[in-house]
């Protein structure tokens, strides 16, 4: 699914808004809860891009769709506070990101449908009962993060000629990272290359795991989550300075300093391109998945991008 149809699909969405919500509230505007796993700072872009999206479908914020902004800002501790505000606000739709807040956002309401941005696996971690048909009030874009650890490793071996100790580090607290995890371990030993992986979670373990591979890794795999993307100019900090290769998934990471990454690519020319192929029929499916949430399938994350210094 392209970055713009998933915008759509909640356009779509708002286009169903005016004569239920109207007619019950005639002074409130349809609600998005924005629900942000990372900080405002780091997903500035991606808040643009919603924003313009929106606006071309017909919804300027503040003038006829309201967007309640919130920021876990990496803490998975603070999602249930945030999304049980969200709840009493009433907002029509929770829009997130990452398996955490969906997790925390379906805990909170069965009712309020739910449109996630990026999941890592919303079948394994019990999100949804299929991509086709996930039940519930839960839809959006699955990544499967899993899929490109392979890869990883092999940019990796390229920057690294030689390379035979390898660590992973992985926020233990993050189901899809941790599956990530044991994929780049599995993956990791075929090659045969030595692996120590390193848990984490909260921002105040990643010194001392870092620091605890100083001489003992040639190179660093890290597990995305919340949590790291957060934290990446500290991970890059201790990382540079134990002249440690790392690779990301997120290309965030390599703009904060970091060495390389590889995955998804949410801003692309081609998520964002505004012709209106596919436009109509993405409207009709999540106008539908408003009213029966069950019926909106989940679409899986298909362009990548390498990014390095």
């Amino acid at each position: 699914m392209k970055r713009r149809e998933f915008i759509t699909l909640l356009g779509g969405a708002a286009a169903a808004w005016p004569l239920a919500a109207r007619a019950q509230q005639p002074t409130k505007l349809p609600t998005i809860g924005f629900l942000g796993p990372n900080t405002p700072a780091l997903d500035s872009r991606r808040v643009g891009a919603f924003v313009q999206r929106l606006r071309e479908l017909g919804w300027t914020e503040n003038r006829t769709v309201a967007i309640e902004y919130r920021w876990a800002e990496g803490r998975v501790e603070h999602l249930a506070e945030i999304v049980a505000e969200l709840v009493r606000l009433k907002v029509n739709v929770i829009v997130t990101s990452g398996t955490p807040p969906v997790v925390a956002a379906k805990q909170a309401t069965s009712v309020i449908p739910i449109v996630f941005a990026a999941v890592g696996d919303p079948i394994g971690t019990g999100l949804v009962a299929s991509l086709a048909r996930p039940g519930g009030n839960v839809t959006g874009l699955s990544i499967q993060a899993t899929d490109l650890a392979g890869k990883r490793l092999e940019l990796l071996r390229e920057i690294v000629p030689g390379l035979r100790r390898l660590a992973i580090v992985a926020n233990a607290d993050a189901s899809p990272a941790m599956l990530e995890m044991v994929e780049v371990q599995a993956t990791a030993r075929a090659l045969g290359l030595e692996v120590a992986t390193h848990e984490i979670r909260r921002p105040e373990d990643i010194a001392p795991a870092l620091e605890s591979l100083n001489g003992r890794a040639e190179a660093l795999y890290v597990c995305n989550d919340p949590l790291v993307t957060t934290n990446r100019i500290r991970i890059n900090t201790l990382a540079l300075g134990m002249r440690l290769p790392t690779i990301y998934n997120v290309r965030e990471f390599v703009e904060a300093g970091g060495l390389m990454s590889y995955g998804p690519n949410f801003l692309s020319v081609e998520d964002l391109d505004l012709q209106p192929e596919g436009t109509s029929s993405r409207f009709d499916l999540f106008l539908r998945a408003l009213a029966r949430p069950n019926n909106g399938r989940i679409d899986q994350h298909c362009h990548t991008r390498r990014s390095g210094h």
